[in-house]
């Protein structure tokens, strides 16, 4: 991880000092850096010795902080990381074209590395989040949106870096295609497992804990699971209620329906969901030989379920 972030700030550099102003902002505001270092355990996993995995997971990180400063943007957010979102101090307009800057870099960083396999997955991969991100952007305010909808939102705006960041470790320890099946399972699951406690924690998790505002997503209109099932299993006055709140931007409601999700099933249904698609992460890594690098990634699919920020 050190070689990572010599690698990030290298890379920063630009001849417009704004750009590396906000940059360094972004990447100084710290963050799990789970998904580089997925591709950092996933490689050494497969045994590989060299170093170009770090320039692989550097760019990973960079791909990931360019939609953290677009998605801020859409949702209007004024907290990142429990300090002022890039937008909140820099402005709409800076932010937008920084996180273009870090998208261009990204990929003049696997020109660099060399390796065709990767263009494909990573350009795939890229476009698929954007299209997540317009899906969820489509889908606020509508109440009608259902579990399997849902999951194919998180699948593309989530979980597919997830699944990419590990099958990158893979190829570039040139590992056999079942085994790149393997590390793309294990990183789709994880990924699927890390995007279903974000949303449980939105209504279950604390502010200064988490370092965004806890009920956001309910503020802005996005149904995701725990109140996909709510709606699912509760009586038709509370239902008519979270359809109002959710077409109308009615916040009046916010407290009702926050509390009813808390004392229904939504959260330990959300739980079982998230802990299901983690057993389903370490599942896959069947394949690979016993090391303290498989140990980790194991580790990390029971830290994706059980966390609290």
């Amino acid at each position: 991880m050190e070689g990572v972030n010599r690698i990030i700030r290298e890379q920063l550099h630009s001849n417009v000092p704004f750009i590396s102003q906000i940059a360094e902002y972004l990447i100084n505001a710290g963050g799990k850096r789970i998904r580089p270092a997925l591709v950092l355990l996933m490689a050494r996993a497969f045994g590989y010795q060299g170093t170009q995995h770090q320039m692989l997971a550097a760019m990973i990180e960079f791909i990931h902080t360019a939609t953290l400063l677009h998605d801020d943007v859409v949702d209007e957010a004024d907290l990142r990381r429990g300090k002022s979102s890039a937008n909140a101090l820099f402005g709409n307009a800076a932010s937008v074209l920084v996180g273009d800057f870090l998208y261009t870099r990204a990929f003049q960083m696997i020109v660099a590395v060399n390796d065709m396999r990767i263009l494909p997955v990573l350009s795939d991969a890229t476009n698929l989040i954007a299209e997540g991100e317009v899906m969820q952007l489509v889908n606020v305010r509508n109440p009608a949106i259902d579990e399997k909808r849902y999951m194919e939102v998180i699948y593309a705006k989530t979980a597919r870096l997830f699944e990419v960041s590990a099958v990158l470790g893979a190829l570039i320890a040139h590992a056999s295609e079942k085994e790149i099946e393997a590390a793309a399972a294990y990183g789709r699951s994880l990924g699927i497992a890390f995007q279903l406690v974000d949303d449980l924690l939105d209504y279950a998790g604390e502010t200064d804990v988490l370092g965004k505002t806890v009920g956001n997503d309910l503020r802005e209109g996005k149904m995701t699971l725990p109140l996909i099932f709510l709606m699912s299993h509760c009586d038709e006055s509370i239902r008519k209620t979270i359809r109002e709140c959710i077409e109308n931007h009615d916040e009046a409601s916010l407290p009702f329906i926050l509390e009813a999700v808390k004392a229904s099933d939504a959260l330990d249904y959300t739980a079982r969901k998230a802990q299901d698609a983690a057993n389903d992460a370490a599942q896959a890594l069947s394949c690979l030989r016993d090391s303290q690098y498989k140990e980790t990634l194991i580790k990390l699919s029971t830290f994706s379920a059980e966390r609290n920020y």
